[in-house]
This record gives C-alpha cells, structure tokens and sequence, in this order.
C-alpha cells in the first residue's frame, strides 16, 4: 500500500520541487532587491555627449506615433538628438506628418513582422557612422526627464548596454493596474534584485540602448522570432557583456486596458519564454560549465511559470491536497503559496500599495482565465506584431 501511494504521489513530489524552485528564486531576488546599491564604476571623462538615434518601431500604429515620436524629439539633451520611426504598414499622410516634424522614416514591409527585424533594416538604412548610441522605445513610449542624460553617464562609465526602468503611464482600468504591478514587480526581481547582486538585468525590449555598432552585430540573423529582447539577452551574456540597469531613467508606457489583450498579450509572451527554454537550455549548461553563471540564471528565468498562473496553481493544490492521500501536506503547499506572495509584495513598490490596487486585485481570477486560456492556445501563438500599441512586449509574464 506504501509502495503504491509512493508511486501514487511521485509526480507531486517532482512538481513540488519545480514550484519550490520557482518560489526561492522570486523571493531571494525580491529580497536582494531592497540590498544597498553596489558602487558603480567610476565615470570616465565622456568628452563631447554621445550622438544617440532613438529607434520606434510602428506596426500599424498611425495615432500614437504621431503624438509620441515629435515629444522624443523634443527630449532635452546636451544635443540635438534624431528620431528613427520604422514604419511598417503607417498610412502615407503619417509618415509625410512625421518627416514635416523633422523625423526620420524608414519604411519596411515584411511578409512575416517582427520587431528584431525592422530594427536590423533601419540599422543598415541610417548611415554607419552617424550615431555611438542607438535608443529603442516602443510606438507608445515617452522617456521621463533626463533619461537620456542618464544613458549617456552610464555609457562614459563604460557600459555597452543600458536598461531603463519601464513604468505605467496609465492606470485607467483595472487590467492596466494588474499589468502596472506586473511591470514594477519584474523591475524589482529581474533588474533590480539583480543589479544589486552585481548580475546583468534582464531587457524588457524597450527603454534600453546599446552601443550602435554593437546592437546591429547583435541583431545579425535575428530572424521572425516576436521575443527579440530575449534573443538579445541571450547574445549579450554569451558575449560576457555586463548590462547596467538605471532606477531611475523612466520609459513611460501605456498599459493595456482589457482581458482580452491581456491574454493574446499573454500568449505570446510564454510562446516566446518556451521557443528560448527550447533553444538555449543545452547551451546554458555548457556555458555554465564554462563559469558562465549569469546565462545559466538566463535558463532559469526562462523556466519560470507566470507568477499568476503560479499563484492559481498553487492555491490548486492547496485545496487538492486535503483531500488526497498521498504527495506533499497542505502545509506545504500553502508555504509555497504564502512564500509566492510574500515575494510579489516584497517587490511591489510603496506607492503601489493603495486602494486602487486592492480593487484591481479582485480582477486577478479574470487574469488567471485568461492565462489559461492562453495556455491552451500556446500553439496558435502567431509571431507576427500584434496591431496595436503594445506589439511585441516580450517581458517576463504575469
């Protein structure tokens, strides 16, 4: 009888040890997060400030570009920067607005859509001397005051890679509270908990920058992937590149406001987070072999459930587990649950805990719907833009 409720349970036990890993990770790095800030290398004397080019890929987004590429250009800074839009699909009168406002357009078309893409063909476009700093915001980005004053004394610093720290815009409805605590509590864990450990934050695809020629290397064969600020992670620690992560450089972005782009948002997300699991996980041992940790810490990153979905299923076998006479105890489980959210308050930021929130909190059993609804549609996922503002947002998932 034992031996059979043993065998019985085995598949718990394995799944037990999976979530145990998932709940230490978010909560060691949700506590490194409040560690002080580790000294950062002395700055270099930057001489003249460097010429930067911000890039905004525009995928079928005529009404936002038209109102967000003219306030980049407008962006205070030492110099006079150039704003790129990379128009795939813009109605003619909005790149001829754009180019009246002094912004520059490279028009694409591709069969197949995808962020990497479009920015590789503008790379090549712009001319090859031109720029030490290209900028990537997405269609509905605005960058907060001295933002790019701050790239520029993190590049002098001698840092090839910078992250930005991508916050809320809006928080008109109760989905776009849920994807702004999402947004600050993967700031906290997946950059800042480990820039304070002395680790490369993770890039959430838009408010970074890169050297100039390093980013077109980069993007070199980046093919239809719709996750390219993962490919790019991926690229940049196989290089032993050491990202910086600025607190406070804000990216202001538009959040969405609806289950159903929550869950399409969703779907591609972890469509995205498996295609990598898939690619890179062989390598990540080999190159943990080779005492490159910080891309094995990349696999694991990848390995992660949604913290949603995590939640959910947790508070599944909380409930499950009375009832069964076999795996791990209640207690247990309802450990692992209370570590779970200990670990997103943890890295929630103060002025996030309001009543606004605990509103919005009532909406997370939609949420958890709607992911797995996503779930079950993994395999739909296309890999094209989504046509909306918020296309190709690959960070980590909810």
């Amino acid at each position: 009888m034992n031996s059979l409720l043993f065998w019985a349970g085995l598949p718990l036990y394995v799944a037990a040890a999976y979530l145990l890993l998932n709940v230490v990770y978010l909560l060691a790095f949700a506590l490194a997060g409040h560690l002080p800030a580790r000294p950062r290398p002395a700055r270099a004397a930057s001489g003249p400030p460097r010429r930067m080019c911000v890039l905004m890929p525009a995928y079928h987004a005529d009404a936002v570009i038209r109102e967000t590429a003219p306030a980049a250009l407008a962006h205070a800074y030492a110099v006079p920067v150039d704003v790129c839009v990379i128009a795939d699909g813009l109605q003619a009168n909005t790149v001829a607005a754009l180019k009246a406002e002094g912004v520059n357009v490279v028009e694409v078309n591709f069969a197949q859509s995808t962020k990497g893409k479009a920015l590789l063909v503008a790379l090549t476009a712009l001319p090859a001397d031109q720029y030490d700093v290209a900028v990537i915001l997405d269609v509905d980005n605005v960058m907060g005051a001295d933002f790019l004053t701050q790239v520029n004394n993190a590049f002098a610093a001698g840092y090839r890679v910078v992250q930005g720290h991508r916050t809320a815009k809006n928080l008109d409805s109760p989905f776009a509270v849920l994807d702004a605590c999402n947004e600050e509590i993967n700031n906290h864990i997946f950059r800042l908990g480990h820039a304070r450990l002395g680790m490369s934050p993770s890039l959430i695809g838009s408010g970074m920058a890169f050297e100039y020629d390093y980013l077109k290397r980069l993007l070199q064969d980046i093919g239809d992937t719709p996750g390219e600020d993962k490919e790019l992670d991926f690229r940049i620690l196989r290089d032993r590149v050491k990202i910086a992560y600025l607190p406070a450089a804000l990216v202001y972005d538009e959040k969405i406001g609806s289950a159903a782009v929550f869950g399409t948002q969703r779907t591609r997300w972890m469509a995205a987070q498996w295609e990598f699991l898939g690619k890179y996980s062989g390598e990540g041992f080999r190159q943990l072999g080779r005492g490159n940790w910080e891309f094995f810490d990349k696999i694991v990153q990848t390995a992660l459930l949604p913290r949603v979905l995590l939640l959910g299923l947790l508070t599944l076998l909380v409930l499950i587990s009375w009832v069964l006479p076999f795996g791990p105890t209640p207690g247990f489980w309802a450990a692992l649950l209370g570590g779970t959210g200990a670990a997103l308050l943890l890295a929630l930021p103060r002025r996030l805990y309001s009543r606004q929130v605990a509103r919005a909190a009532a909406h997370l059993p939609v949420a958890l719907g709607a992911m797995a609804l996503a779930l079950l549609q993994l395999k739909k996922a296309k890999t094209s833009f989504l046509p909306t503002p918020h296309a190709a947002k690959a960070s980590s998932v909810l």
